[in-house]
């Protein structure tokens, strides 16, 4: 009966793959690591090839230069890209350039270009360093044809009209006779807080993606952004393209803060014709509101003790109990001849309460003077926050990433509630981030009750919300307004108008190519896994089924033996 039994299992079919897998279970685990790691080789080496060095012999690689003039200094960016491919579904592949130790190329000079408002015509000396800088990068044979854009920020718009106007005019003068760049008039700029959010909206959303349309038309969900910086805040979100107003006041406020731009190859492809909500709230930045703050203590301590003798907050011993700071931190604001003593309560809760009046609510939204704010939809929306919005809930809190407004709201409450020795013994003990020092400690409880009502009571975000992403790089690097910029400026130049058939022979050794490889690759592990975890399963059911003949078989074998035993 044994000889039979096993007569009948070798009549069943069975693959080496099979015989594999029965004896030795283990190896499979080992298949699926081995293709796993191929995977995620994969995977790094797709993300590590936009970091090596930029191949400069490349004839068909263009680039372009963005000058980044600020308030505290000058900033060069060197980017390039390939020839279009000529899909009007998709932008220009532009990149940050990078040298031969495979860094950005970037520099970086100060002070800032309004420094010479009394002297514009050392605009273009000033600006010398960078522009060598990026003429050594950008292969020679290929200046005449890189655009260069010198766009200045915050510094510039403070200036006068006319100290405006001489600066760049000896920008436009001079520059022309170093460098053989792509430069005119229009390419140096003053540029408003409204561009400037609309170029960093276009870079996020660039770097994510986010621009990627599918071959039928079908748009992606573009992120919004919101910025805190020290002495501005700034948001910027896609709205549609109908908006219902409550009143023509309204709807004619609506023209300083909405833009329409289109970022496709041409007028007539309008598959990327994109309308954005951009703002710039002035003094709204976390050090900025800490000064109104403090400005506000001073006065209102000033004028309570005109008609009161305890003259609470002018002298160390009888100080000003500052919800806003932890607990026990003595500190000590200065306002033109007057001096305020401060010792830190730490009642965050408080603290909302005490910074809310400094958001200038207006008819129930963040609007001083009744800037027009545009509906969100938080139902079907993502956000991603930066700077102080990171440095809050990361510097201490170790919450970056996803918002949280329970964990965030908790975690700050028991942060302005500890002692300040304690808090400064744990930054001692290196508990806190690398970028934390001892002003964030000092300042964090203020500055996260601010941006917490800046967040739900200014922009009215629901405190269920779980879109909102704070971060400081995306994808492991730092996105500046700048690559959007240059995405925006460069979009209708004849580079994008190649015609057909030079793109179908170029682009498939610069992108198809690879794209198509890499994509048969990924797909080939993918179902190379897959079916070896099918045919897994299904060699367990074909040994589980003939185990369980087997048994049946030595049951039928014992109840015939016991029946010859039988008298």
């Amino acid at each position: 009966m044994y000889e039979s039994t096993l007569t009948l299992s070798s009549r069943r079919p069975t693959s080496n793959f099979f015989i594999f897998f029965h004896f030795y279970p283990s190896n499979f685990m080992s298949l699926f690591l081995m293709f796993l790691s191929i995977f995620l080789q994969y995977l790094y080496l797709s993300s590590a090839e936009s970091m090596e060095a930029t191949d400069v012999l490349n004839p068909a690689l263009n680039y372009g230069i963005v000058v980044d003039c600020g308030s505290s200094g000058s900033r060069v960016f060197v980017y390039y890209w390939p020839p279009h491919n000529g899909n009007p579904h998709t932008l220009l592949d532009v990149r940050q350039m990078r040298g031969h130790d495979r860094m950005p190329v970037v520099k970086k000079i100060k002070p800032g270009i309004s420094t010479l408002a009394n002297t514009p015509t050392q605009a273009s000396d000033y600006l010398h360093p960078l522009l060598s800088f990026a003429a050594a990068h950008v292969p020679k044979t290929k200046h005449k044809e890189t655009p260069l854009y010198i766009l200045c920020t915050a510094g510039m718009r403070l200036l006068p009209e006319s100290q405006q106007a001489d600066i760049l005019e000896d920008l436009v003068t001079d520059v022309p006779l170093e460098f053989d760049f792509l430069f005119s008039r229009s390419h140096a700029e003053v540029i408003s807080g409204k561009q400037e959010g609309v170029y960093a909206w276009i870079g996020i959303n660039f770097v994510l993606g986010r621009f990627e349309h599918a071959d039928d038309g079908d748009r992606r969900r573009t992120v919004g952004i919101m910025d805190m910086g020290g002495a501005s805040l700034q948001i910027a979100y896609e709205v549609p393209s109908a908006i219902t107003f409550s009143s023509p006041q309204q709807e004619e406020a609506s023209k300083s803060v909405l833009a329409e731009f289109n970022l496709g190859c041409d007028v007539e492809h309008t598959q990327h014709v994109y309308r954005v909500y951009v703002t710039t709230f002035l003094g709204f930045g976390g050090n900025m509101a800490r000064q109104r703050y403090e400005d506000r203590l001073v006065n209102d301590t000033l004028a309570k003790n005109r008609f009161l003798t305890t003259q609470t907050g002018l002298s160390e011993d009888k100080p000003y109990l500052d919800p806003c700071l932890p607990v026990s931190l003595s500190e000590t604001v200065f306002r033109d001849n007057h001096t305020l003593y401060l010792r830190g309560q730490g009642d965050w809760p408080q603290c909302q309460e005490a910074v809310r009046p400094f958001l200038g609510l207006h008819n129930g939204t963040m609007s001083p003077g009744g800037v027009y704010q545009a509906p969100i939809n938080f139902s079907n929306s993502e956000f991603y926050g930066f700077s102080e919005f990171f440095y809050c809930t990361e510097d201490v809190l170790r919450l970056g990433g996803q918002y949280d407004s329970q964990k965030y709201s908790r975690a700050a409450m028991d942060y302005c509630a500890t002692k300040w020795p304690i808090l400064k013994q744990r930054l001692d003990n290196k508990l806190f981030s690398q970028q934390a020092d001892i002003s964030r400690l000092k300042y964090q409880c203020f500055k996260s009750a601010w941006m917490y009502e800046v967040l739900h009571s200014g922009f009215r975000f629901p405190t269920e919300y779980l879109s909102l992403k704070t971060a400081q790089l995306v994808y492991d690097k730092e996105v500046q307004w700048t690559l959007g910029a240059i995405l925006f400026k460069t979009r209708f130049l004849p580079l994008r108008d190649l015609q057909q058939e030079t793109l179908r022979q170029s682009h498939p050794s610069w992108l198809r190519s690879s794209f198509v490889y890499n994509h048969h690759l990924f797909s080939l592990c993918i179902l190379v896994v897959v079916l070896a975890i099918l045919l897994y399963i299904l060699r367990l059911r074909r040994i589980h089924q003939r185990e369980q003949r087997q048994a049946e078989a030595l049951n039928l074998l014992w109840a015939e033996e016991g029946e010859a035993l039988l008298p």
